[in-house]
């Protein structure tokens, strides 16, 4: 009992500080993620040396993960994942060869020895899936096309760096198996286990979802046990317990329950997740730090610029547009919480010494610091480098861009936001003959629109760029979208591009109405308000009726 007490004493003041932490932070306009891996260090065997309970934290920390990834998953579905393949795997294998090769020679440069700097390259290659997808999710842009190719290209990393951690232990203990034969045992495995998801997709979990969906409360705890076996399972056969929650995710995308699993999910795998950034914390050895502050800064500015330049690369010759190579790039401005596995793996082997751990510690915290406020205000950022990026960028980009001809295509009414309101608005427009046009950030939105035969491009609302693809002839800029930065930024765009047309903006509170329309907004669309101003016609029509 006194053994229980303490550990729930424990994570009382664990949380407690957590919650202090995340206050100033808030206070100080500072990410979440910061505060929290903060908290790590504070309390870590370095700080105030508070943790007893590591076990259980690494513990929680992991289910943490796994609901993240599920999460994720379940946002996703085949046909997006098929859409965003080809620039995954070239992204995703572009990336990793750029940095290894890069990394390798940087090594050797600051003095290391080969089998160091072997270490040292395969830690700056791979990205933090958890930071990454985590920031996505504040910021809602898992949907964008920058973030499925992001998630598209970590997913290839996770594959990677299985490979490359069977390679790197082939090389120091001996095996009954060849490097290419363990390899060859992975990929099966890995085929195996998505013929066996995808045959439960088809005959087992939709049928199980209806039969659990009768109790909300039993079809949440199925997704949360689904989440965690399969990454479990998928730990078990020698991947990631990330490749394997994700997949959970995908399997019950296609059913009609996703968005509730989603929604009572989200505030369960915050909780978590705040032991996955206290553990990260208080693994970091302080007292290794400052012996390698020249090395560590050098290796992280090639991570923070070397990576998103490759991306930017990558992108750019595939047809995609400057500000998608831009956004996607710095996504991977950081090493992952993989890398210090690594090091870890490669200590245990005697390849490496507690030195080039601590270096690579070093760049860690570095990277995932910095990388938190360049994802986290990347719009702001691309909209002051985004005239040097020109560079990254064909003279036509193809891949974004379906319709060349598009801005010379006459239009009356161009809508941004594609959602149920959006929808309502153009059905409304074209029963009273005006001719639509659609803009939205999420493919998904984009697809579902043009399979209604309307015409529609994607692009985001604050992209400054977006209004040189647009038909611009069109009378009128829709925005459904509540979120008042945004359309302040539109309207902005437009009068840069000199449009010369109405706009009409959605707001859900008067006060906000009342800058959109000092910003100059020509109409502001209350939704709760029209809708409530209609009833009194539609109750009347009832009337009518029923006489």
């Amino acid at each position: 009992m006194e053994q229980f007490s303490d550990t729930f004493l424990e994570f009382a003041a664990l949380l407690a500080i957590a919650v202090v932490a995340g206050l100033i932070g808030r206070m100080l306009k500072q990410p979440l993620i910061v505060s929290f891996i903060a908290v790590g260090l504070i309390v870590g065997p370095y700080g105030i040396d508070l943790l007893r309970s590591g076990d259980k934290i690494h513990l929680l920390s992991e289910m943490g993960i796994a609901l993240l990834l599920f999460v994720v998953g379940l946002k996703l579905d085949v046909g997006l994942i098929r859409s965003t393949g080809r620039v995954a795997l070239f992204a995703g294998l572009g990336q990793v060869l750029f940095t290894s090769i890069f990394g390798f020679l940087l090594g050797l440069w600051l003095g290391f020895d080969p089998v160091v700097s072997i270490y040292v390259a395969v830690a700056l290659t791979f990205s933090s899936t958890i930071i990454i997808v985590k920031l996505l999710s504040d910021k809602k842009e898992i949907e964008s096309l920058h973030g499925q190719i992001s998630i598209g290209f970590l997913i290839v990393q996770d594959i990677v760096v299985i490979i490359a951690m069977i390679a790197l232990s082939a090389m120091g203990t001996p095996s009954e198996y060849a490097l290419w034969e363990e390899i060859a045992i992975v990929i099966l495995k890995g085929v195996g286990l998505m013929v066996l998801v995808v045959f439960l997709m088809r005959y087992v979990l939709t049928w199980l979802t209806s039969l659990m969906a009768r109790t909300p409360e039993l079809l949440v705890l199925f997704s949360v046990a689904w989440a965690i076996a399969l990454a479990a399972f998928s730990d078990y056969l020698g991947f990631s317990k990330e490749v394997g929650a994700f997949l959970g995710g995908i399997s019950l995308a296609s059913t009609p329950y996703r968005e509730v699993i989603g929604g009572r999910l989200t505030s369960v795998r915050d909780f978590l997740l705040l032991f996955f950034f206290i553990h990260l914390g208080s693994q970091v050895n302080v007292s290794l730090l400052g012996q390698q502050i020249f090395p560590a800064v050098i290796l992280s500015l090639f991570v923070l610029i070397g990576n998103p330049i490759i991306v930017m690369i990558i992108l750019g010759l595939m047809g995609y547009r400057k500000r998608t190579g831009f956004l996607a790039g710095l996504n991977v401005a950081q090493i992952s919480e993989f890398s210090l596995i690594l090091a870890a793996l490669g200590l245990s082997l005697g390849q490496i010494n507690e030195e080039t751990l601590g270096l690579i510690t070093l760049v860690g915290l570095i990277t995932i610091g910095i990388s938190t406020y360049l994802i986290m205000y990347s719009h702001q950022i691309y909209e002051k480098v985004g005239f040097l990026l020109d560079i990254f960028e064909k003279k036509a980009p193809t891949t974004e861009v379906e319709d060349e001809d598009l801005h010379h295509q006459p239009f009356d009414v161009i809508i941004f936001g594609l959602g149920m309101y959006g929808n309502n608005v153009a059905r409304s427009l074209e029963a009273a003959g005006y001719r639509v046009f659609g803009v939205d950030f999420d493919p998904k939105a984009v697809a579902r629109w043009k399979k209604k035969g309307r015409a529609a491009q994607y692009g985001d609302a604050d992209d400054p760029e977006l209004p040189e693809i647009l038909p611009l002839s069109a009378q009128c800029v829709v925005s459904t979208l509540d979120d008042k930065q945004i359309n302040k930024a539109l309207i902005k765009y437009l009068k840069d591009a000199d449009y010369k047309g109405h706009i009409a903006l959605t707001s859900y509170t008067g006060r906000t109405a009342k800058e959109l329309e000092k910003a100059g907004a020509d109409l502001i669309l209350l939704p709760f308000v029209d809708a409530a101003e209609n009833i009194p016609a539609k109750l009347k029509s009832l009337k009518k009726n029923k006489d």
